[in-house]
């Protein structure tokens, strides 16, 4: 605990320091923060399948949810930009609404950037689909549901809501966001490790 209070301290006493030297700042805290779903301290990473900084960063992400703490509650948020951003985002949700991206989330991203898989090509997508041994039938029905529809819809108004400008991002909490700007991908969880502490601290004061 002593460890983890300390290294709080010292990452966001050393973004002060970089405001006011005019660094850039290893998040932004939100003016108005958005609302968390459920207890816990929530983080959310907003991605694209199409991103190759996302992909980098999964690795990264794997490990770090291995040792997550029971009181964090993790989840992937596809950033909705265009039309292109969006219909990777009904990839995302559909696959989640046939519980099924625990098993392809990974080698769907492993495919598209090894294997040059356009998900935005429907012959593509249903190649693929197909040879993971999918309901490619059932898949496309839920893609078009009113299910999918609406996580959509939300993942547009979280994406806009964050003020994010690129991906991949992490937002902790609904208030402070950590972008790629800061440096590299283990910085990055450095940082938000220390705002979960920070809000975990936060919490536990006003007990």
């Amino acid at each position: 605990m002593l460890k983890r209070l300390l290294m709080v301290l010292a990452l966001l006493g050393a973004s002060f320091t970089a405001q006011a030297q005019g660094q850039i700042k290893p998040y932004l805290e939100l003016t108005q923060p958005l609302p968390t779903g459920g207890e816990g301290i929530e983080v959310i990473e907003f991605f694209w399948y199409g991103c190759s900084h996302c992909y980098a960063f999964e690795p990264y992400i794997e490990r770090w949810l291995k040792a997550l703490p029971a009181d964090v509650k993790f989840r992937r948020v596809p950033a909705m930009f265009n039309r292109q951003w969006a219909e990777a985002g009904r990839v995302y949700y559909t696959l989640e609404s046939m519980n099924l991206l625990d098993r392809l989330h990974r080698p769907l991203f492993d495919a598209i950037h090894q294997q040059h898989l356009r998900i935005t090509n429907e012959s593509q997508l249903r190649d693929w689909l197909s040879r993971q041994k999918v309901d490619v039938d059932k898949y496309f029905a839920t893609a078009q549901s009113f299910t999918v529809e609406g996580k959509l819809r939300r993942a547009a108004a979280l994406t806009e809501g964050s003020k994010i400008t690129g991906v991949p991002a992490l937002l902790v909490n609904g208030r402070y966001l950590v972008s790629a700007e800061i440096g590299s991908q283990t910085e990055m969880l450095q940082v938000t490790d220390a705002l979960i502490e920070r809000e975990r601290s936060k919490a536990a004061a006003k007990k």
